[in-house]
Formats: C-alpha cells, structure tokens, sequence
C-alpha cells in the first residue's frame, strides 16, 4: 500500500510471494494499477491470489441501500479495470467496524452479484475496530468467506478475540492477519529498539501470527527490497529462536510497543466526543508508517466534529486507554501534524 514500484512486485513474486494485497484507495488507485500491470507483465494470474478493498466508511456514509449498492458495483468495476483483470480471488468492503456494518444491504447485493458471477472468488470485509464481533459476525452469518483483521502477539490475552478466531477458523472463515508488527517497524519505545534488533522483532512478530493455524497468511508491507527479504525470510522456517522467544515473552516489550488494538473502550472517557481509536490510528499511519496519505485518509474517514478539531480546544487531553497506550502524547503529536 505504500510503495510506488513495479520493481518490488517483481522481486517478491521472484521470491515466491504468491498473495497481493490492494486497495482501491492506496495511492488513489495506483496501487492497484501497479499489481495488475506487473502480473500481467509477468504472465502470472493464474499462480497469484489478488485481494482488493473498496467503499470505506467515507464512501459510505449516509447512503441508502440502493445508492450503497451502485457505488460499490462502481466502485469494484474500477477496481478490476486498474488491475487489468476480469476477476479477482478476494473483495473486501474497506474499513468495517460492526457487525451492522458489515451486513449493509447494499454492499452484501453489490458483493453477492460480484461474487455469483464470478468477478470475485471469495468475498469478505476488513476491520480495524471490534474485530472480535466483526469475526463472530462472519463465522455466525455464513456470507462472508474472509476477514482481514488486525492480529499480533500483543493481542494475545484478548479472550474474547482468541474466541472468536477459534469460532471464524471452526466454520470455514479465512482470516488474514494486519498489523502484524503491531505498528510497523518504527516503534514507538527507544527502549525496545535498544534492547532488540529488528530483524528479531520482525521476525518473531511474524513468526507469532503465522503458526497460529487460525491464521491464513498476513501482509506485511514493504518499501524496499531489505524489507521484503526480511519479511520473507520467515516463509519456509517458522521456528522461533531462543531471542525471538525472549522478545515475545518480554511483558516491557508489549507495553512499550503501545499498540492501539482499537477495541473503543477509550471512548468513553472523552469528553468531546472525539473517534479516539481512529486518531490514534492515523497517528500509526504517520508516526511509525511515514505514510501521510493513509494518515490524510484515515482522519477523512471521521464523522465531522470527531476528528482532530474536536481536540483542538482541549487544555489536558483527559482520553485514557485501557492497555497503555500513551493517548494524550499522541493526539498531541497528531495535532502538531495536522495543524
């Protein structure tokens, strides 16, 4: 999603990467153009899987049922025109975050006749919020055959989260793993960077989601050919050194990563009303990702008056996490930033 470089699809498919993740939104659509002109180059459709994403919570917002239906059908007919490719195996709704989201009339119309006539395998949402409940929802409902949901080894004393990946995996749900580094490489703690390499934090990281067996696959995302090596290095050989089982095992290591799980129980102790867990996502995207255009978008997705401006006339910041993320630092950084 953040690399503008036919090169690096190249190099990874030479590696053996056989699964692409995109967007209709990543880079305004050239993301998707990209992936589509280096597997067609490469003559490579029928050995890759593609995954696309479209309609995000922006897109849709206030849309009946019937204007939903038509700017999604729009909106992946797009998509598949940039890929250069008259299907692809995974079709996301983009950025759900409930399970009424989820089962919007109109995208499960859109999503069901792109799926009955063949122009999408396999279809499925994404979530950065409420995973537990968007992943209870698949497994429970039957229609959906992915989530692509966030899922790294900070995660794992959420009870409710670990129930209801055992719950998706047990009727057949594909779940593919984000975030996987819990924020990208760029952590957020000097002690943790001090302390361990990045090559055992990446490694271990990964290592951790993919021998889960709920786990599909993940998609970490790279910019250059160093990460994409180390990122693959993992591939063929899932079993953890002893450092990567003392950096897992590190509880300072968890609370320094201060990874936002999204999970909303922030919310209530703002007192402005302001999508705390969506700020502090978009603080990722620019902080750790160096990524200003999914920063820019995640904070376009906001409701008016729950964004940034309702922090601005804010003295102390009073929003508290409940697994120690530092909030006020960030809003404070991302204020900084947007202003």
């Amino acid at each position: 999603m953040n690399a503008d470089m036919p090169g690096l699809v190249r190099a990874a498919y030479d590696l053996g990467v056989r699964h692409f993740d995109t967007a209709a939104n990543y880079q305004f659509g050239r993301n998707e153009t990209m992936v589509g002109s280096v597997i067609r180059e490469l003559g490579a459709r029928g050995e890759v899987t593609i995954a696309t994403k479209g309609h995000t919570r922006q897109q849709r917002r206030g849309l009946s049922a019937a204007d939903s239906k038509k700017k999604l059908l729009a909106a992946f007919e797009g998509s598949l025109r940039r890929l250069a490719t008259d299907y692809v195996d995974m079709l996301y709704i983009h950025d759900v975050s409930s399970p009424e989201d989820m089962n919007e009339p109109g995208a499960i119309e859109a999503l069901e006749e792109f799926r009955r006539s063949g122009r999408a395998r396999f279809v499925g949402v994404s979530t950065h919020t409420n995973m537990a409940d968007v992943l209870e929802e698949a497994a429970r409902g039957g229609f959906f055959d992915v989530v692509l949901a966030s899922y790294n080894f900070t995660m794992a004393d959420d009870k409710k989260l670990e129930g209801a990946l055992r719950n998706a995996a047990a009727k057949g749900v594909g779940v593919i793993g984000m975030k996987t580094l819990a924020g990208g490489d760029r952590l957020p703690n000097d002690d943790t960077r001090a302390k361990w390499s990045r090559e055992t934090i990446t490694r271990a990281c990964f290592k951790w989601a993919l021998r889960d067996e709920r786990v599909t696959t993940v998609i970490p995302g790279f910019t250059t050919r160093e990460q994409l090596e180390l990122d693959f290095s993992v591939a063929r050989d899932l079993a953890l050194t002893a450092d990567e089982k003392r950096f897992l095992a590190d509880k300072k290591v968890k609370l320094g990563m201060g990874f936002c799980r999204q999970c909303g129980a922030c919310l209530a102790s703002c007192p402005r009303g302001a999508d705390v867990p969506t700020l502090v996502r978009t603080h990722m995207y620019a902080a750790q990702y160096g990524n200003l255009l999914a920063a820019r978008e995640a904070l376009d997705a906001i409701e008016p008056g729950r964004g940034v401006e309702a922090c601005r006339s804010c003295g102390d910041c009073e929003a508290r996490c409940a697994h120690a993320v530092d909030i006020p630092r960030r809003l404070e950084e991302l204020r900084m930033f947007s202003a």
